[in-house]
């Protein structure tokens, strides 16, 4: 697993990108933590610069939104999901579990 930050660090409706071989994007919205990867599936763009709405993500480059909770895709341009990671709060702090990556199809 992936130190993030704490919990403290991360406010509602915000974003933090963690580098790596695959960046991965952490995301707090409506009370809930969620992790996906950080490249938007339609050109290189990162997600954690984008717009945060509800459990959605938009993309900062063309506006193509992904469902946090899924990784899907919920309008063009973008046609491929995401992957999506397990988040785990431990002692108030944010771990990416990055060894579980789930696969949409």
């Amino acid at each position: 697993m992936i130190r993030a930050c704490a919990v403290s660090e991360l406010p509602e409706g915000e974003a933090l990108r963690l580098p790596g071989p695959v960046p991965v994007s952490v995301f707090h919205s409506e009370g809930a933590y969620y992790a996906l990867d950080d490249t938007c599936s339609h050109q290189d763009a990162s997600l954690a610069d984008g717009w945060i709405e509800g459990c959605y993500v938009e993309c900062p480059l063309h506006a193509a939104r992904f469902d946090l909770r899924t990784g899907a895709p919920d309008c063009l341009p973008a046609k491929n999901p995401v992957r999506t990671y397990p988040v785990v709060i431990a002692d108030d702090v944010i771990y990416v579990d990055t060894e579980a990556r789930r696969e949409v199809a």
